[in-house]
C-alpha cells in the first residue's frame, strides 16, 4: 500500500486584498521521508505557501493536507508533530540561547519538564551552538539566530520539519553544517520541506524538488529527474576561444560565455553529430584540448523552464 504524502495540496490559491495573486493553483505532493526542496526566486510565493501549510493564513481557494489532515482545520492536531522555522526565528534578545530554548520548550504542553534540560542541551549540540549557549541572543549573528531557531524546531522529535530559507545569513561553513544536519534528520526518518532560492543548495541536499515562479508551480519531482530532462551545456577548452566561439556561431550554436580558455555554449540542436562539430573546429585551426557536453544541472533545468536566469549564488 502506498503511503500517504506528508504534504499534499490541490489547486491551492492565495489572492491578497489588492487582487495580487501570491499563489496560483498550486498542486504539490511531498512524499514521506523526502528532503523536498521548494525552489524559486524571492517573491515567487514560497513563504505564502508555507504559511498556508502551517495554518497561519487561510487559502483563498483550494485545499492543503499536512500529515494526512486538512489545514488549517486540523492545525491543533498537526502542528505538535511539525517543527518549523519560518521568516527567521522569534527570539528573546535579553535571554541567552539556552534560556530561549527552555522558554520555547516550557510553552509546549506535550514537553516533559523532567527531561527539559537534556532536550535543550541536545538541540544546542545538534546545531553547533553549545559554546554560545550562555551568550545573549541579541549578541548573536544572523547565522547564529538561524541555528537557534532550528534548535527550537528540533526540541521534540518531528515527523515533518519545515524550513524557510534555513541558510540565510550563514557563512559557507554554517551552510555546510545545516546541510549535514538536514541529511541526518532525513536519515532518522523526518521528512524535511526546505524552501530556498539557492539552486546549488537544493541540488546538494534534496531528494525531491518543486520549482515555483510568480506564484505558479513549474515542475516537481525527484531532483535527478528534473535535471535529466534538460540537455547540458557544450564546453570547449582551447587556447583559441574567440575562434572557437566564431565557429560555433557559424554552426548555429549560441555561445554563453568565454572565460580564459573555456568556451561555454548552449547544447547543440538535436541530431547534431558532436564529432562533426569537433572536426569543424579543428579544420578552422582551433586547437581543441577539451570538448563535450556537461551533465545538465538544476540551474540548466530552471533556465530551460523559465527562459530566465536564476539567483544561484544568493
Amino acid at each position: 500500500m502506498e503511503r500517504e504524502p506528508v504534504i499534499e495540496t490541490r489547486e491551492l490559491t492565495k489572492r491578497y486584498r489588492g487582487g495580487q495573486l501570491a499563489v496560483d493553483g498550486l498542486s504539490l505532493t511531498v512524499p514521506e521521508g523526502a528532503v523536498f526542496g521548494f525552489l524559486g526566486p524571492n517573491g515567487s510565493g514560497k513563504t505564502t505557501t508555507i504559511r498556508m501549510l502551517m495554518g497561519l493564513i487561510e487559502p483563498t481557494s483550494g485545499a492543503a493536507r499536512v500529515l494526512g489532515r486538512p489545514m488549517p482545520r486540523a492545525t491543533r492536531a498537526v502542528l505538535p508533530q511539525v517543527g518549523a522555522l519560518i521568516e527567521g526565528p522569534a527570539l528573546y534578545g535579553f535571554l541567552n540561547g539556552r534560556d530561549n530554548l527552555i522558554r520555547y520548550d516550557s510553552a509546549d504542553p506535550a514537553a516533559d519538564p523532567r527531561t527539559r534540560k537534556a532536550r535543550v542541551s541536545d538541540a544546542l549540540d545538534r546545531v553547533g551552538l553549545t559554546a554560545a549557549a550562555g551568550k545573549k541572543a541579541k549578541a548573536y549573528s544572523l547565522g547564529m539566530k538561524q541555528r537557534l531557531g532550528l534548535a527550537a524546531a528540533l526540541l521534540q522529535p518531528r515527523r515533518l520539519l519545515v524550513l524557510d530559507e534555513p541558510t540565510n545569513g550563514l557563512d559557507p561553513q554554517g551552510m555546510r553544517e545545516i546541510r549535514t544536519l538536514v541529511r541526518e534528520l532525513a536519515a532518522d526518518g523526518t521528512t524535511v520541506f526546505l524552501s530556498s532560492h539557492l539552486l546549488d543548495e537544493i541540488e546538494q541536499v534534496c531528494t525531491h524538488a518543486a520549482v515555483m515562479a510568480q506564484g505558479r508551480l513549474l515542475t516537481q519531482g525527484p531532483v535527478a529527474e528534473l535535471a535529466a530532462g534538460t540537455r547540458g551545456r557544450l564546453t570547449v577548452t582551447t587556447p583559441d576561444p574567440a575562434d572557437a566561439a566564431r565557429v560555433l556561431k557559424e554552426h548555429g550554436i549560441t555561445v554563453l560565455d568565454l572565460t580564459g580558455d573555456l568556451v561555454t555554449a548552449e547544447p547543440p540542436p538535436a541530431g547534431t553529430d558532436l564529432a562533426d562539430l569537433n572536426t569543424a573546429l579543428v579544420t578552422a585551426g582551433v586547437r581543441v584540448r577539451g570538448f563535450g557536453v556537461e551533465r545538465a544541472s538544476l540551474e540548466d533545468a530552471f533556465v530551460a523552464l523559465t527562459g530566465e536566469g536564476f539567483d544561484v549564488a544568493g
